[in-house]
């Protein structure tokens, strides 16, 4: 993604009537993201959780949208303060911007760039709560939320997008969020999980998901979604960038989602509907970071890459004991690892910038950058999100009672419930209907083996 930059009066660009409206569009498309995020987490988590699972990623809508008013767009995207983070007095409350105030190098107005960005930190968070299902008391999450863009989210997307932010400077390719979005959101996602602990039940209950038509639903508008989110990155439409972007990002998906089924189906002898939606949102991630570096061969290569690790990433947390819930670990942080780290072999040079990975004659060079934005992000996020979660469990307290999540966590948060079985009356529909929600059927049973 550029940031802004300085040009000659001479050579300022004009306001382009063209690329506002493409960027406009853009961002629509990714505000879309996050409910499509809810219902893809919504889907996947047991029917006593769904609302909750909706409302932590709505809330971000109203939380970071306030704070991305308020501070956020300055600490992001402001002047440069030691490479850190930005500082922009104007963009407090976006009170001091023109109208017809352009963003620096470009071609839309500063406005147009603050919105469509703002859509990035919206959805950023609302990542994390996929790791935390079914045990995290609702007042806690969005104060989790605002102290996490303010500290995590704001320096890390000016480390990496914003000019002088000293990733940027440093060379490391992330043309829409590989490092700031996925891999941040990942590391969080973790670092809280290791603070909170495991569900009741985890390894010994079955924690299936209760609708796979919404997993496939969000999946799909994810997917649409994407495109504004990686194509509008480029924040204009008038040397083809964003065209390759836009290709690359539907064969990079198509190929993870293949290559996720055919691991599953040599790995578990099935081919299925969470796998399937699952291998698109890993191709999704992987090709965010990587996909204005790379051909469209690269991206079958980064998708089918993604796909496979993604895959087998997922059983990790029964190794080793830690209840990522709906695999925000297996797939965003190692996605975004796996697409940000294949632009120092896959980038061609010829694309977004004249940078060249290892497979295209550029040497080592390209990857070791990558490899320093990678672990830098991920060391950062992961630390400092397991120290405000375990500031907030030892304050407010993170989880509800155990009672609370045996019984059902919407009721206990949100006083109501997702499906009104009984609301329809007639003898025997709400037996049949809670039948139906708890056994699951054999398409529900047979997911149980992609996370085995």
């Amino acid at each position: 993604m550029p940031p802004g930059l300085t040009t000659l009066a001479a050579d300022a660009p004009a306001l382009s009537a063209a690329d506002t409206g493409f960027m406009l569009i853009c961002s629509a498309l990714v505000m879309l993201m996050t409910p499509a995020l809810a219902f893809f987490y919504g889907g996947m988590v047991r029917v006593k959780s769904t609302l909750n699972m909706l409302m932590m990623s709505f809330i971000s809508l109203g939380i970071v949208t306030i704070l991305w008013v308020l501070y956020g767009f300055g600490l992001a995207f402001g002047k440069d303060v030691g490479s850190v983070i930005g500082w922009t007095s104007d963009y407090a409350g976006l009170s001091g911007i023109g109208l017809d105030q352009l963003w620096d190098g470009h071609t839309i107005p500063v406005y147009v760039f603050a919105v469509f960005q703002l859509m990035f930190a919206v959805i950023t968070p609302a990542l994390i709560s996929g790791a935390l299902a079914d045990r995290v008391k609702f007042t806690s999450w969005a104060l989790f939320v605002v102290l996490w863009v303010t500290v995590v989210y704001f320096p890390v997307a000016h480390w990496v997008w914003g000019a002088g932010g000293w990733l940027y400077e440093r060379g490391v390719i992330d043309f829409a969020g590989g490092t700031a979005v996925h891999i941040d959101a990942g590391a969080a996602a973790l670092g809280v999980i290791l603070v909170i602990g495991r569900r009741v039940g985890f390894r010994k209950d079955p924690m299936r998901p209760h609708s796979l038509p919404l997993v496939m639903l969000g999946a799909g508008l994810l997917w649409f979604g994407w495109f504004g989110f990686n194509a509008g990155s480029w924040l204009g439409n008038d040397d083809g960038v964003s065209a390759v972007m836009f290709v690359n990002t539907q064969v990079a998906t198509a190929a993870a989602m293949l290559a996720w089924l055919g691991y599953e189906k040599l790995r578990h002898g099935s081919f299925t509907t969470l796998g399937a939606a699952s291998g698109a949102v890993a191709g999704l991630v992987a090709i965010t970071p990587s996909g204005g570096a790379v051909s469209p061969l690269g991206a079958i290569a980064v998708g089918a890459v993604a796909g496979v690790l993604c895959a087998m990433a997922v059983g990790l947390k029964y190794r080793f004991g830690y209840d990522d819930s709906l695999d925000v670990v297996g797939v965003h942080l190692v996605g975004g690892v796996v697409g940000s780290l294949l632009v120092g072999l896959f980038a061609t040079g010829g694309v977004q910038s004249r940078a060249k990975g290892l497979f295209y004659g550029g040497g080592l060079d390209q990857l070791g950058k990558q490899a320093v934005g990678v672990f830098a992000v991920l060391a950062y996020s992961l630390l400092v999100s397991a120290l405000l979660a375990l500031l907030l469990d030892r304050t407010i307290g993170m989880r509800v009672d155990e009672d609370t999540e045996v019984s059902g966590i919407d009721r206990a948060e949100h006083a109501e419930t997702a499906y009104d079985f009984g609301g329809t009356g007639g003898g025997t529909a709400p037996r049949v209907a809670a039948t139906a929600a708890g056994s699951g059927s054999t398409a529900v049973r047979h997911t149980r083996k992609v996370h085995a």
